[in-house]
């Protein structure tokens, strides 16, 4: 990552620095949680602040852009939260039927609203929050060839970034501390390891469509209690240990509207992770424009998640060796509203329930926003659990539920 940083800014001087343009953001933040911390060291409060400025330099007709992304954040009270990251340094150059990004890059992929399966490209930065919304920037090549028939991007991805974990004193965080600094690699070439991807999109009338495969280091990993790990006087396990495995996934995503009507899917099939399974998620968004003659527009979202594997993860503690998946939405129903109203303040508020249909417990989340003059925006953002069962991979977040309140200056 240095040294492509160092390239980057050698070419700087080609690419007449002087007339591109700075933007970005510094945020505040403060966190409040509403029940005494589960683990030692942890806080009932937090405060940070980051920074994301974007320089954008154009040449060449505008068929060429160089972006530069930084990112930092301090954070108060957990370590592995404070921390840098170059989220872009990339190059793209567009022809007529073409565009090809080298760099370092972010790409998104997904239409749903709870969870982003088919997201696979970057790796998600876990600190900054634990809904997997916010990534890590990813080097890369994107090979983007443009046709009548769709779009099709040919990936090659020569470095894997790690994902990002709290430590001990930081909140949210899971029960069992995570040795991040000691992963296992499946591949012998470990970070090393070139990943493949390839993705076709297309539009066709009212329907949004990609289809994608991935082969090379899951993004998302699965974890191992080593036998060094286990107290075997008190029973107990000092850390685990994330294990990145080599796997080949295809995925689809949908997207239709019709009228007030917004469709969404979102399933993959994934081998490599122990025996191959299936995961998906899809529903709607209706929304209610105008409502009663005003400018505010209400939307009922509601959507199914399923995942093949099992969610309970009490026995892996005493198999030692086993690797066990984390993932929270097995069979879970997703009910939420998004309110819109249309003011010169673009306020917005959304509120989100997921319910497990197994009885393991509820989570919920609530955003809102609103923009203070020209250059600010306030947000708040909250999250809440309850009834949450001792067997599932909720349970570390048991009395984690919180406010978050983040004021945000543009520039």
């Amino acid at each position: 990552m240095k040294k492509l940083l160092i390239a980057a800014i050698g070419l700087l001087p080609l690419v007449n620095v002087q007339a591109g343009d700075w933007r970005g953001y510094v945020e505040f933040e403060g966190t409040v949680f509403f029940e005494d911390p589960a683990f030692p060291g942890q806080s009932n409060s937090n405060l940070s602040i980051a920074a994301e400025p974007e320089y954008i330099q154009e040449w060449n007709r505008g068929d060429d852009i160089f972006t530069f992304k930084p990112f930092y954040r301090y954070d108060q009270r957990d370590d592995n939260r404070t921390h840098g990251d170059l989220r872009e340094l990339s190059w793209i150059h567009a022809a007529n039927d073409w565009e090809v990004l080298a760099g370092v890059g972010k790409v998104f992929w997904g239409v749903t609203e709870a969870v982003h399966l088919v997201d696979i490209i970057n790796q998600t930065d876990l600190v900054e929050s634990f809904d997997g919304e916010e990534k890590l920037g990813q080097p890369m090549i994107d090979l983007s060839l443009i046709r009548d028939w769709g779009v099709v991007d040919l990936f090659v991805l020569p470095w894997f970034r790690e994902r990002t974990f709290p430590s001990e004193d930081g909140r949210p965080r899971f029960a069992i501390p995570i040795d991040k600094d000691d992963p296992i690699y499946e591949s012998s070439a470990e970070q090393h390891h070139v990943d493949l991807a390839a993705r076709w999109s297309h539009s066709i009338g009212d329907w949004d469509i990609g289809l994608s495969y991935f082969y090379g280091t899951s993004r998302e990993p699965r974890f191992v209690i080593l036998p060094s790990a286990i107290d075997p006087v008190a029973g107990t396990v000092s850390e685990t240990t994330p294990l990145y495995e080599i796997i080949n996934q295809t995925s689809i995503d949908l997207q239709a509207i019709y009228g007030s009507w917004l469709w969404k899917l979102e399933a993959f099939t994934r081998g490599g992770q122990g025996d191959r399974f299936a995961s998906a998620a899809g529903g709607f968004e209706y929304t209610f424009v105008g409502v009663r003659e005003s400018a505010i527009d209400i939307g009922v979202i509601a959507e199914y998640l399923y995942d093949g594997r099992d969610d309970e993860i009490g026995s892996v503690v005493i198999t030692p060796g086993t690797a066990f998946s984390t993932s929270p939405f097995q069979n879970d129903l997703v009910l939420g509203t998004r309110i819109t109203l249309n003011d010169a303040q673009s306020s917005e508020l959304l509120v989100v329930a997921v319910l497990d249909l197994e009885g393991n417990g509820q989570s919920f989340s609530l955003e809102a926003s609103r923009r203070i003059g020209t250059d600010w925006i306030l947000a708040l953002e909250g999250n809440g659990f309850s009834n949450v069962s001792d067997n599932t991979s909720l349970i570390s977040f048991k009395k984690d539920s919180n406010i978050r309140l983040k004021l945000t200056r543009y520039f």
